[in-house]
């Protein structure tokens, strides 16, 4: 048994040699993405348009592969073209050299201004890269690259791909490719030379024709020739006598009235650095024959003046410093910070001024005292005493953040009425030169939730942005809300209406801020006209006569002003200001009520419209056209009724949760209508106090005609006659417009309780304002400075007139729109608004940078200016921009000029010099300064159709691009063998900065 179990027990390792290895599996996956993008076989395209490069458009997908553990992206890149047909193509097109090929000998794309490395060095329309997916991966040793070179090889051969295809090898800054492209019996290598030191015989074009004829080994004598396309590139860095031309800004001519040179309360513009830092000016020389020009370490034919193409381009500076993007941006950075004004400026201003209004009935019973409230005269001095005095208790006046005389201008900007000497009336104060308020600007405050141009709370955020740029930064801005609150009491206490607001209830369109300030100004509107009616009551002892009211309110309630509970309750009767001023008081006692019930108010309820009938009709505004009392034929008077109460946004937003939150139950429901139906119970009081012996048919008839309904029918008589009822939505029980009538006694408007208590409401809007964090504050006011930027923008746009900035312009108040009508907008969109500002600003700074190095105002010529303003535009829109005549062009001699200037500023050459600077160019060359800078880079082509490696071999086009910098050095070449010849060429060199070739065989 042991002899037979012996030979079981030994092991025999089998390897199976067709198991596919890491290799093998990368070319299967390199096949693989080739067949999934269709990359098979041979795909021509028309023939490529001069440009086509730049404005065309470039797309490109991409993929993953790995090699065993190390990650490949593979990129196909390709202009976008009109796609052809492809049946009959293998037939017609079996022995045509691929595209990329044919393509080697077109020269509309020689040097492209903006295209990828390999677009640029191959002139490729289409190409694959496979590249290290990670930037810090790198393909270094020469084994790796001899084994991408393989696969790459391979998976061209199996899958008959005809696109060329790139390995990226070394250090991705380095830009290193080597590839290769396969077709029918010839096979292209593209090899790469990159150097840091620049060998000297290859600085010129002798000695780059020697490699690459050399490179070529063309068996042929003599050599076919060899084809060149040529340029050069000259940059300007030093403008000499064009100096930026922004002023710079002006911080002490504040007190004067002006900051930053600019009138004050607008923003500044432009840039503090010429945005422009460099001109590149490309001389070009596209079709040269080597026999032609000569170009050696000696002597050369290549002056930039007779280059037959002139092409410029403009180097911007990165991020320049603009003063409308700083103002913005440092006014945001507020709305970051947390501490407020109290923190700011020590101990709280407002802590005496609390304690002198904390008793709130003392404020109410001003209201009452018969004796007229004392009203002193506006000035500057009044606005600030009260704010200094207490300031200076807490700290000295040296420490305050605004001194007196940038206070004082400031504040007659914000309030121009307080330099007058008659106060001001019932009137807002308008600007005008602010623009009509139909135009598109006017009314961009709409779409950004900010406020009126014209109005002071424009004006207060463009003073708030100036202080925190120029004078006191945080502190600045904290003193100047301090004094602003301040001045909003002073007028409040004093009857002062506040400038730059439109009267009426607050604008729910603009910021909260404003609308609280539209509050104030309603709520000083009716203490200033109650307090004028009881000063007259009180002199003249007139009451209930108002003719002159009735005649203004005629004019402005009419028909056409019905009331109709489906329409906003601001139009509801006669206004505050037609009725108000008169010798009628409001009486917030019941002893007046209670009077009236023995005189049949009562009668409301138990059928007493006959007993009303005999009361004394009061507080009537004007007769309802032919309107008559249904029961007995009285004429219908429209009642003088109280306004609504003004609202804001944040107390509508209130009063919305309060009546949500009573539910949905009968109960719930019945008290949200009590509480919504005040105003509708007021007027219906007003109405039976108008119109004695009235019924509920005779208000809807006035306030909601389409409540009644009336029909034409016929009656006893045969006479067609009108009657009337109500509308079915009346007829319910329980409604609430028959509670309420029930309800109402005949009470004038003058006698009820008020629907809007000022005194509380302007209490509520100034505790408001002085609780405002700086940064609250600068919340409030920052679409109004967007508002103003966005502005600034269009205005100084208007006088440069570049289409491109009027699209971004667009998107931006679009965009604003969009962002600035949320409650709170997120930072990192508004970061977003401020930087597209910022951007115009730079692109409009640019423009007139040019236009001052250009010359254009000077130009005498209206065509020639033309020209030169187009140029310009071009300049700003397009990567690069042909000099139409090149050197002898009228933009040409300006450029000319620019580096003449330049260089005879550089060596401190005498401007005596610049006259010999005329005739040949072998003169020009003799004088010891230059007209234009050595090149800063040299690029060349060369090309010819040589056989390779034999005579019989097939004649393929042969290509090599040289770029020559000061630092760095590279050779690109495309050579092509046919595919039956044994040839073994460097498919890729690359050197190190000690010039060691490392070849790949």
């Amino acid at each position: 048994m042991a002899a037979d179990s012996e030979p079981e027990s030994e092991v025999f390792e089998i390897t199976d040699f067709t198991t596919a290895s890491e290799w093998e599996r990368f070319i299967s996956k390199v096949e693989e993405v080739l067949n999934d993008w269709k990359l098979i076989g041979n795909s021509l395209g028309k023939p490529l348009e001069k440009g086509v490069f730049t404005s065309g458009t470039w797309e490109e997908k991409s993929d993953e592969i790995s090699f065993a553990d190390f990650k490949f992206s593979v990129t196909h890149h390709y202009l976008v073209q009109e796609s052809t047909d492809k049946e009959g193509k293998d037939e017609v097109l079996e022995d045509v050299i691929p595209q990329a090929m044919q393509d080697l000998l077109c020269m509309n794309n020689d040097f492209p201004p903006r295209a990828h490395c390999l677009v640029r060095w191959y002139g490729l329309r289409e190409f694959v890269v496979i590249a290290p997916a990670a930037n810090s991966d790198a393909v270094l040793s020469e084994s790796k690259c001899n084994l991408l070179l393989s696969s790459v090889s391979i998976a061209l051969g199996n899958t008959g791909c005809q696109v060329p295809l790139f390995v990226q090898i070394h250090h991705k800054w380095r830009r290193m490719y080597v590839g290769e492209c396969q077709g029918p019996g010839v096979r292209t290598d593209f090899e790469m030379v990159h150097l840091r030191k620049v060998p000297n015989q290859y600085t010129h074009l002798s000695g780059l024709l020697d490699i690459f004829k050399s490179k070529i080994g063309c068996p042929l004598t003599p050599l076919p020739p060899v084809s060149i396309a040529i340029r050069f590139t000259y940059v300007l860095q030093d403008w000499q006598q064009y100096f930026w031309p922004q002023q710079p800004p002006d911080i002490d001519a504040l007190v004067g009235g002006e900051v930053g040179g600019l009138e004050f309360g607008k923003l500044p513009f432009g840039a503090c650095e010429d945005p422009i830092s460099e001109l590149h000016l490309a001389t070009t020389w596209p079709h040269l024959t080597e026999g032609i020009i000569v170009d050696n370490d000696v002597y050369s034919d290549l002056d930039p003046i007779q280059a037959p193409h002139w092409s410029v381009r403009v180097r911007k500076a990165d991020n320049p410093q603009c003063l409308l993007g700083d103002f913005v941006t440092e006014f945001f950075k507020i709305c970051r910070r947390k501490e407020s004004t109290d923190e700011i400026l020590g101990r709280s201003t407002f802590e005496e001024e609390g304690r002198e209004i904390a008793d709130i009935t003392h404020a109410l019973s001003k209201l009452t005292e018969p004796a007229p409230v004392p009203i002193h005269k506006l000035s500057v001095s009044n606005m600030v005493h009260t704010a200094k005095k207490k300031i200076r208790k807490h700290r000295g006046v040296e420490e305050s953040p605004l001194n007196n005389d940038v206070l004082n201008t400031i504040l007659l900007f914000l309030f121009p009425d307080a330099a007058s000497e008659k106060p001001l009336d019932g009137t807002s104060s308008t600007d005008n030169n602010n623009p009509p308020s139909e135009s598109e600007e006017y009314n961009l405050y709409n779409q950004f939730k900010s406020a009126p141009s014209d109005s002071l709370t424009y004006k207060l955020a463009l003073c708030l942005c100036m202080i925190n740029f120029y004078h006191g930064g945080l502190k600045g801005v904290a003193h100047l809300w301090q004094e602003f609150v301040l001045e909003m009491r002073f007028r409040w206490e004093n009857n002062f209406l506040i400038p730059g607001l439109a009267s009426g209830p607050p604008d729910l369109r603009c910021c909260l801020l404003h609308q609280k300030l539209q509050m104030l100004n309603c709520c000083i509107e009716r203490k200033k006209a109650r307090d004028e009616g009881r000063k007259t009551n009180t002199s003249d002892n007139v009451t209930n006569t108002y003719p002159g009211d009735a005649g203004k309110a005629g004019d402005q309630l009419g028909p056409d002003n019905l009331k109709d509970m489906d329409k906003e309750k601001g139009e509801m009767g006669k206004s505050w200001d037609s009725w108000s001023d008169s010798e009628e008081e409001f009486f917030e006692c019941l002893s007046d009520t209670e009077e009236l019930k023995g005189n049949g108010q009562e009668g409301g309820k138990k059928g007493g419209p006959k007993e009303m009938a005999n009361l004394k009709p009061e507080g009537r505004l004007i007769q309802h056209g032919k309107l008559t009392l249904l029961h007995n034929g009285e004429p219908l008077y429209i009642p003088v009724t109280q306004e609504p109460a003004p609202m804001t946004e944040d107390l509508l937003e209130e009063q919305s949760e309060v009546l949500a939150k009573l539910g949905t139950s009968a109960e719930g429901a019945h008290l949200r209508a009590r509480m919504q139906s005040a105003c509708l119970l007021s007027d219906m009081e007003s109405f039976k106090a108008a119109n004695p012996g009235c019924f509920l048919e005779d208000f809807v008839r006035w306030y909601s005609p389409r409540d009644y309904i009336e029909e034409e029918t016929i009656d006893e008589k045969g006479n067609m006659v009108l009657k009337g009822e109500l509308s079915a939505r009346m007829k319910i029980p329980s409604n609430m417009w028959v509670e309420a009538w029930e309800t109402a006694k005949p009470i004038p408007a003058r006698r009820q309780r008020r629907l809007f208590d000022d005194t509380r409401e302007a209490e509520k809007v100034l505790h408001y304002l002085a609780v405002q964090k700086p940064a609250d504050l600068a919340r409030h006011l920052l679409p109004c400075v967007i508002h103003a930027a966005v502005l600034k923008v269009k205005e100084e746009e208007s006088l440069e007139n570049i289409s491109s900035v009027k699209k971004i312009i667009k998107q931006i108040i679009s965009h604003s729109s969009k962002v600035l009508h949320f409650p709170n907008p997120e930072d990192k969109k508004l970061e977003e608004i401020i930087h597209q500002i910022t951007n115009v600003e730079a692109i409009i700074a640019r423009a007139r940078s040019l236009k001052a190095k250009f010359g254009t105002e000077r130009c005498e010529q209206e065509e020639e200016k033309e020209d030169l303003e187009r140029f310009v535009s071009c300049l700003l829109e397009q990567p690069e921009v042909l000099v139409v005549g090149a050197g002898r062009g009228h933009a040409g001699r300006i450029i000319h000029k620019l580096f003449v200037n330049a260089q005879r500023a550089a060596a401190m050459a005498p401007a005596e010099e610049e006259l010999k600077r005329t005739g040949s160019p072998e003169e020009r060359r003799q004088n010891s300064v230059s007209d234009f800078p050595p090149p800063a880079g040299r690029e060349l082509i060369l090309r010819s159709t040589v056989p390779r490696p034999a005579p019989y071999s097939r004649a393929l086009p042969q290509r090599m691009y040289s770029v020559l910098t000061r630092e760095d050095f590279r050779l690109a070449g495309r050579m092509k063998v046919t595919g039956g010849d044994v040839w073994h060429a460097a498919s890729g060199t690359a050197h190190t900065s000690t010039d060691v070739m490392t070849k790949i065989y």
